[in-house]
């Protein structure tokens, strides 16, 4: 394939074939929040409903992570997320089916959604531990910017879809368009070729797996404050920028369009921070994604100073770049650093912790501002985030940390049978790491 060194990641056939079909379904994902929504208020008009029904999806999540955490490192994790891309096509085609039909109640749209979660607990984790294993060790980093990259075009290109959608043909086409994608990344996952796994030494319990994973997790001092960082970033920040940034908008910038033209650009600025860590590749990965961080303070500080929408517009394009660029060496140092047959467990504890706090953040925006006021609350939410950013890169283990050699775990009958495993001649070639997928590229 043509394509420039910064793409030579799509080379390989295996990766090709994930990052397709994850790009369609990502699209489709952010496609329902905003069908749903305006589904529920064009019957009701009631925004707490849509709360529910949207909330139901990332509490379901947060109750099943650690159980898809376990499963996605005992059985293949393609079949793990072939699974819930099944699930979640059944769960939404039902919604599209209901909404289309026009006579649905509240509690069906929830116990749907509690399925798409629920689902969706168990592919994130097993996706953490899928990537290693379709593309090589030195394009690891370009993979994971890769799917960034692919998240954020979805954030764009998903709602707008949606909008036109809900406005010609109804809500129902948007989430059956969704529930479409599903099939489309089920179709890419079963075109893989992948090599047969280690088979685990002994017998382990579940519970036994899950507290494997907690002592490794907490044994790394670097993951364990990242994630406490940002379990309390989503609380504290993230949710009261979402939350009372609609509400500045409303009062002071001009209604809804000046809310949609800034997470708009917020988009537009993941984008451009996934293109540059295609390119970027830091000595010291968590000391650069932890300054990262610091490119989000701007979108609260100037919602909070009621800046100009342009100001505040530019503000949120660099905290969009900023957390591509974290993200991309997050999940490459995750799986770089951790060995292969507990990487989704430990992930697990990632999407959990960062997750768990959400909600209540969401509960607690508003009563914190009608206490302290929006914009005391906002210069609060930047303050907190400046000095627990400053805090994680006090701690050594998170700002000393280079990257390692690759860590997997392989048989060299495995790593014969495998194109991607590299022959011992070629330079950097390790008998337990991937190699550079030229040949399989060069078969494509």
């Amino acid at each position: 394939m043509g394509l420039p060194k910064s793409l030579a990641a799509l080379r390989e056939r295996n990766y090709r074939l994930l990052f397709f079909g994850q790009v369609a379904s990502v699209v489709g994902d952010n496609m329902t929040p905003v069908a749903l929504s305006f589904a529920i208020l064009d019957r009701s008009g009631n925004a707490r409903q849509v709360g529910v029904v949207l909330g139901a999806s990332t509490v379901a999540m947060i109750v099943f992570l650690l159980g898809g955490g376990i499963i996605a490192d005992r059985i293949p994790r393609r079949l793990v997320m072939l699974s819930s891309d099944v699930l979640r096509f059944l769960a939404q085609s039902l919604t599209a089916a209901l909404l289309i039909d026009g006579h649905w109640h509240l509690w069906q749209l929830v116990a749907l959604q509690v399925v798409w979660g629920a689902a969706a607990a168990f592919f994130f984790p097993a996706m953490t531990g899928l990537v290693p294993e379709v593309v090589s060790q030195h394009r690891l980093q370009q993979a994971n910017a890769l799917q960034n990259l692919s998240w954020s075009i979805g954030a764009v290109a998903g709602p707008g879809l949606a909008g036109l959608l809900v406005a010609t043909t109804g809500a129902g086409a948007a989430v059956a368009v969704d529930a479409a994608t599903f099939l489309v990344s089920a179709g890419t996952l079963f075109r893989l070729r992948l090599p047969a796994r280690t088979a685990r030494n002994g017998r382990s319990t579940a519970l036994g797996d899950l507290r494997d994973g907690w002592r490794l997790f907490r044994s790394k001092t670097w993951l364990w404050v990242i994630v406490l960082q940002f379990s309390l970033w989503h609380m504290l920040v993230y949710a009261p920028v979402i939350v009372l940034g609609a509400v500045v908008a409303k009062e002071h910038l001009g209604g809804a369009a000046a809310w949609g033209t800034i997470l708009a650009v917020f988009g537009i600025g993941s984008v451009l921070g996934g293109v540059v860590a295609l390119h970027v590749r830091p000595r010291r990965p968590l000391l650069v994604a932890t300054l990262c961080t610091l490119g989000f303070a701007p979108t609260p500080a100037l919602l909070a100073a009621v800046a100009p929408v342009p100001v505040i517009a530019a503000g949120a394009l660099l905290g969009g770049a900023g957390f591509a660029m974290f993200g991309t060496l997050w999940d490459t140092t995750l799986q770089r650093e951790i060995p292969r047959e507990m990487l989704s467990r430990v992930s697990s504890y990632d999407w959990l912790g960062s997750l768990a706090l959400l909600p209540v953040g969401y509960a607690l925006a508003g009563p914190i501002a009608a206490t302290l006021g929006v914009s005391t609350t906002l210069w609060l939410a930047t303050g907190w985030l400046v000095a627990t950013t400053l805090g994680v890169l006090a701690v050594p283990a998170v700002t000393g940390l280079r990257w390692s050699p690759p860590i997997a775990t392989v048989t060299p009958h495995a790593a014969r049978a495998n194109p991607l495993w590299p022959r011992p001649e070629e330079p950097g070639a390790r008998q337990d790491g991937p190699s550079s997928g030229d040949e399989v590229a060069a078969a494509d």
